[in-house]
């Protein structure tokens, strides 16, 4: 398996591991999966701000996908970012997720970055609470009942990992992108 930068022609596969997650899992709050069309205009609208945006490849096909976006659009926040990892069905529990967010924070400290938090959809959701954990996120908290998905309350899990030592010393580096806020 390989992690690269995503390109264009990667599209229809991340348009399709994500709405399968859409119709079928709890890391996205969204109920209804955006066409490739939407997923392009969202994908380079990360990389416009010089965010990394990977997918995990085996053998030509695209197993998973991971991407750093904007905490907030505020100043302030230039130097925070939040990971979204989606991993095809017929891949999950293969280390795919896991490879793919030790990518995407190296990417992200070669960034001069300071912080990554992860905002988990399902309290129950073991596989990336753990994957999380493994690779240096502490647990920050649990907001109950914040989203209304498959007939149910979902709660959100907060994790957060400190990147290039965190909030220890002042940047070294001018953050993420965030014109046009």
């Amino acid at each position: 398996m390989i992690i690269r930068p995503s390109t264009d022609a990667d599209v229809p596969a991340i348009t399709a591991i994500y709405g399968w997650n859409v119709l079928n899992g709890l890391g996205t709050f969204e109920e209804v999966p955006p066409d490739e069309a939407e997923m392009a205009r969202r994908r380079a609208a990360f990389l416009d701000r010089g965010l990394p945006y990977l997918v995990a490849e085996l053998d030509g096909k695209v197993l998973g996908y991971a991407y750093a976006g904007p905490f907030r659009l505020r100043a302030a926040y230039r130097y925070t970012v939040e990971d979204s990892i989606y991993v095809a069905p017929d891949a999950a529990g293969k280390g795919v997720g896991k490879a793919l967010l030790k990518a995407l924070i190296e990417a992200c400290e070669a960034l001069g970055l300071r912080q990554m938090c992860a905002v988990i959809g399902d309290s129950g959701n073991a596989a990336s609470i753990g994957v999380h954990a493994a690779l240096g996120f502490t647990h920050k908290g649990v907001f109950p009942a914040m989203g209304y998905k498959f007939d149910r309350w979902v709660d959100l899990v907060w994790m957060q990992r400190p990147l290039n030592g965190g909030g220890d010393t002042p940047p070294d580096a001018p953050g993420m992108s965030l014109s046009g806020v």
